[in-house]
């Protein structure tokens, strides 16, 4: 059985004191257990003072984004060699909100994963479906296509290093949950996207994530569909109050 995986992406919020805080209450909550994976991924300003907070511990720590460039005049951007320097381990790539707020392609999501990876930070590539598409029939469609150009340029070998969040766009921050047969549908439908990318035994083992308003009262439902191996957690992993009973739901 895959070890449960929930991962709390903190995106703009928080402050250095509140940050540190919350890094703090997960780390002693997760002290010595081996019974759930966690992964925190605060503003990057932040990243590696929360590094410093749980090193040691089972938590571990990543960045939200990463630029596909390793150095050079992009002003704003952060790379992938930076954040394994501040103490990541980890990183997002293609979240919906960088692909729909930022504009992200398909192509250069795939270009971050490459970057990523060639600088030994494990990746957790997330896909998902606007509320139009799903109406319009075309979620398998985006979700292959956003899939299959992520890992365009990974090596076989690398895959082991690849989790996979599936977020549908209109459960994310919407309140809005999709159910637990619709999540199970689509997680086992890319179970079997890696398979005809890879092979059976990656499919069987590569992590599937759900992302979309996961909260306390709903965790546990999501993550005993067998293909759901944890959750991306947003709003609901800003305080310990909601982040906890989620991490607990989930072994």
């Amino acid at each position: 059985m895959t070890r449960p995986y929930i991962a709390g992406n903190w995106k703009m919020n928080l402050d250095r004191r509140s940050a540190s805080d919350l890094a703090a209450a997960v780390r002693e909550h997760v002290s010595g257990r081996q019974d759930v994976d966690v992964a925190l991924f605060p503003p990057a300003v932040y990243l590696e003072e929360v590094a410093r907070i749980v090193a040691g511990s089972p938590v571990r720590v990543g960045g939200q984004d990463c630029c596909e460039h390793d150095e050079g005049a992009y002003t704003g951007e952060v790379s992938a060699a930076m954040l394994k320097d501040v103490g990541a381990d980890i990183v997002l790539i293609g979240h919906s909100e960088r692909r729909h707020v930022f504009g992200e392609s398909d192509e250069l999501v795939g270009r971050k994963v490459t970057s990523a990876l060639a600088h030994g930070l494990e990746v957790v590539l997330c896909i998902g479906e606007t509320i139009a598409e799903r109406e319009a029939g075309e979620t398998e469609a985006v979700c292959g296509r956003q899939l299959s150009a992520g890992l365009s340029e990974v090596l076989p070998e690398a895959l082991s290093a690849v989790s996979v969040a599936y977020e549908p766009v209109w459960a994310i921050g919407t309140g809005h949950t999709a159910t637990p047969a619709q999540a199970q549908e689509m997680h086992a439908y890319t179970r079997g996207l890696i398979a005809g990318l890879a092979n059976d035994e990656l499919a069987a083992t590569m992590r599937i994530l759900y992302g979309g308003s996961v909260k306390p009262g709903n965790a546990r439902d999501l993550l005993g569909q067998p293909d759901i191996d944890g959750a991306l957690v947003g709003g609901a992993s800003l305080t310990p109050d909601a982040f906890l009973p989620i991490i607990d739901g989930a072994s």
